[in-house]
Order: structure tokens, then sequence, then C-alpha cells
């Protein structure tokens, strides 16, 4: 397949990519994943540096990007923004705490060759999507290529790595049921980012999804018609279901994660209300993915989840 497209290219979204695309960087995936595995050495990034910015804790992504640049044969620098001045737009810089995204972009731009981002949640006061302009911000202002490690929108390496396994498990998607359920979780802050970067790479590879949850806690209705016009022009189905047995019913891949109410944060209140969104969680507890739930699913149906 021809990457001519992909080069220098930025990783915000999968949805900023199409269908060919997405099958070439599964398909090189593959190929490091085997080299990997036979300790054959594949140096494709020789000195080469990648900047790492995590506006919050992180222990998979941080150290898979760590390891991986090892493997490619560059260093993964690793920035804390509680030890340098804290990347801001322009609205939010405050003298002496932090310093602009643009002049941040500019000057990483010059010492190394990508950038990779983490920014939601308590980094961003709980708004929705502000997470996502920082990344855009370093995007516009960056020389070189800046890779989305997760926002409060978007998740796309998550995406990347949940869309090579089902790969490896099943062979051809174009077809398998993919069942994006919602789950309880005691903690109701979290984002939606994993959730809609599934969504987006189900649907592009032709999948038939069924998306199920709870009353009140819908995703985001632009990456929706996003998904709607993937299944559209890649042949798959969209289901939406508030019934998480019936959802599961045949499922080849049932895919349980928890996200938040985002009715009640911002933009859509003017405060963060956690503790009306926590009620909500709790009236929906019995939302579980347990074994009697499984074996609704396809014989062989695969269990999945973004942590181990």
């Amino acid at each position: 397949m021809r990457t001519d497209s992909l080069k220098g290219k930025d990783f915000l979204s999968i949805g900023d990519f199409n269908r060919e695309e997405i099958e070439t960087i599964i398909d090189v995936a593959l190929d490091l994943k085997r080299r990997f595995a036979v300790r054959e050495p594949h140096r494709l990034l020789p000195d080469m540096t990648l900047f790492m910015i995590f506006y919050g804790m992180s222990l998979r992504t941080r150290n898979s990007f760590e390891a991986g640049m090892t493997q490619l044969g560059g260093h993964a620098h690793y920035l804390s923004p509680g030890e340098i001045y804290t990347p801001a737009l322009d609205d939010e810089v405050r003298e002496y705490r932090t310093e602009s995204v643009a002049d941040v972009a500019r000057v990483l731009s010059r010492m190394g060759h990508g950038i990779a981002i983490r920014c939601f949640g308590k980094a961003v006061d709980w708004v929705y999507g502000a997470g996502q302009e920082v990344l855009d911000g370093f995007a516009k202002w960056s020389d070189i290529p800046v890779i989305n490690m997760e926002s409060d929108v978007y998740h796309p390496c998550q995406g990347m790595a949940d869309i090579l396994t089902m790969k490896e498990k099943l062979g051809e998607l174009e077809g398998k049921k993919f069942v994006m359920s919602w789950a309880y979780s005691p903690r109701s802050q979290k984002p939606l980012s994993v959730a809609h970067s599934a969504l987006l790479v189900t649907s592009l590879m032709g999948m038939d999804i069924t998306l199920a949850y709870p009353e009140g806690f819908d995703l985001d209705p632009k990456i929706m018609a996003k998904v709607q016009a993937n299944v559209e022009r890649q042949g798959g189905t969209l289901e939406i279901a508030h019934d998480m047995s019936e959802a599961v019913r045949g499922a080849d891949v049932v895919y349980a994660k928890n996200w938040t109410c985002r009715h009640f944060f911002p933009p859509e209140t003017d405060a963060p209300q956690p503790e009306e969104a926590q009620k909500l969680f709790e009236a929906n507890r019995h939302w579980i993915c347990d074994e009697d739930k499984m074996n609704l699913a396809n014989r062989k149906a695969f269990y999945m989840h973004c942590l181990p």
C-alpha cells in the first residue's frame, strides 16, 4: 500500500485517516511486533527524539511509548508539566507558571522529531473538549508530527491497539459483531475517548457495531455522526441498545468501558457536577459484564478492556 499520505502527518484522531491508511499502519505494526518477538533488530528511528508531555499520570501509555522508541532506535524524552512551565493556550497563560503552546511547540520542533501529548480531565478542569484543544494547538504550531496519547475526545493509539488485537484474533473483521458497552465504575470522572476511538476504527473496518449504555450516557453526537458515515461507506451496521444482555447476544467482541455522563460537565454545565454524575453511576451498578453476559455472546467471543 502507498504510504506517501502518512509522511509527516499528525496522529490526532483515527477519523483523520482513511481505511487504506489504517490498514497500512496495522500491517506495519504486525510486522514490527513479529520482529520484536524473534529479536530481529528494527532500528527505524535511529537517533530520533520523541518529546512526551503528560498532563496527568500514566503507566501503560508512557512506558509503551518509551519502550517503543527504544526498540526503534530512538529516545523518548519525558516532560512533566509540573517540572516545566506548563504549556497552555493563549487565554490560559499565567506569568511564571505557564508557557504558551505556540512557543513550546516551536521550541521542541527545533530539537526533536515528534511531540506526543496526553491531556484531559483535571488538567483542563474537566471541560469536555479542552484537552483536545491543547493538542490541536500543538499541531497548529509544531513543525514535527504531533501524536495524541489521549485527550478527552480521542484515544487513537488505544484504538489502533484494539483493532490490531481484533485482527490478530478474528482475521477478517468485516461482518464481525463488535459491542462497545458502558460498564459501572466507582469513579464517575472518566473520559469518552476510548469509546469514541474504538467506534471510529471498527466502523472504518466494516464491523457490525452495537453501542450499549444506560440512558444518559450517550456519546458525542459529532463523533457518532462520523461513525454513522463510516458505516454507510464501509458496509457495516450500527445499533444503539440500552440493555447490555440484549446487546451482547451473538457478539464476536465485547468491549466493556466506563465513561462519564457529559451532561454534568462543561461546556454543557457552567461547572463540573461530579456528585450528580455519581448518582447516575450508582443507579446503574448492575451494568457489569460478567460470565452470564459473556455466555450470551458467540462461543468463541473475546472480552476486551483497555486495562489489563
